[in-house]
């Protein structure tokens, strides 16, 4: 009887290791690591129902209905093509993609293994997509439309949505502002597991090339039915505290301060005492005038030296007297 095939099946290690006979065994790259769990998964029969409970964890960041936020922080990834949900959480629990904020999320200890993958994919998938995404300022889209034919219709299609054979994403209907940080991720190297092909197409456009085609790109419509009606909200999660999509709630006001009771008075005391009128707040300490210096004393002349006179006997000058 064969063994069932468990997750960690797929996941090597990723440290090089030393057989005991010196061998030298080669670590498998994240790539590898991603792309094994993605072959598994797309090899299972998926279970909606039990996705549905799966998203659960997902709901938390994305919405109960895959809206995600209109300021870009969390992506639409209602009616995602399911290959490219599932190439992407592979990625990122392989650390193929580095998204610090998904990863608790994604690994096995949270999300579950493969079937759990697979099942939660083919739920989102079939999720309908937001009537109201987030959308650029509506400046120069025909300079958007003629970048988007020229550079990024060959891959996404020429309606945006996508090719599901190649993990393709749909990116008609996505918020404009993830796609923006998304489109600068790829650019700057910072995605890992973006197409070479891609980062070669936008590495040289100018931010105006940039606002405009991905401001084209967010007004791209989705097919009708695959777009919810507004005011439609996910019936699997009905008792979900939901707030308008993008903002978060306002916090709850502050409670009222309490005065507290004065103590009651003693018996025989109608009124409380009056207190003492408080002292006066003292000022800073005044400083004596300064005193003048008595006058200097005016300085005496010394007496005039006497002139000396001739010493008595001693001759005169010649011829006197």
């Amino acid at each position: 009887m064969k063994s069932p095939l468990r997750a960690p099946s797929v996941v090597w290690t990723l440290a090089a290791t030393t057989l005991c006979v010196g061998t030298p065994v080669l670590a498998a790259s994240p790539d590898e690591i991603a792309k094994a769990e993605y072959d598994q998964v797309m090899s299972l029969t998926p279970d909606p129902d039990n996705g549905r409970r799966v998203y659960l964890t997902c709901a938390v960041c994305h919405r109960p209905e895959g809206w995600g936020t209109r300021d870009g922080a969390y992506p639409q990834i209602a009616g995602q093509l399911r290959t490219v949900i599932v190439k992407q959480l592979a990625d990122i629990r392989a650390r193929n993609r580095d998204n610090p904020l998904m990863y608790p999320f994604s690994v096995p200890r949270i999300l579950g293994g493969p079937q759990n993958i697979a099942d939660v994919a083919a739920y989102v998938s079939q999720l309908p997509m937001t009537p109201d995404n987030g959308k650029g300022p509506g400046r120069d889209l025909d300079l958007g439309a003629k970048l988007f034919n020229d550079k990024c219709q060959d891959c996404h299609g020429p309606t945006g949505m996508g090719r599901e054979e190649d993990h393709l994403p749909q990116i008609a209907g996505q918020h404009y502002a993830y796609l923006k940080r998304q489109f600068e991720a790829i650019r700057d190297g910072r995605r890992k597991n973006s197409d070479p092909e891609m980062v070669k197409q936008i590495k040289n456009f100018t931010p105006r090339e940039e606002a405009a085609v991905l401001d084209y790109t967010s007004r791209l419509q989705p097919p009708a039915q695959k777009v919810a009606r507004r005011g439609w909200t996910n019936p699997d999660f009905p008792a979900y505290v939901r707030e308008p999509m993008g903002y978060m709630p306002p916090p709850p006001p502050p409670p009222p301060m309490l005065t507290p009771e004065p103590p009651p008075l003693p018996p025989g005391v109608s009124e409380p005492p009056t207190p003492p009128e408080p002292p006066a707040p003292m000022g800073p300490p005044q400083m004596p005038e300064p005193v003048a210096p008595p006058p200097m004393p005016t300085p005496i002349e010394p007496p005039p030296l006497p002139r000396p006179s001739a010493p008595t006997g001693m001759p005169g000058p010649e011829g006197s007297g």
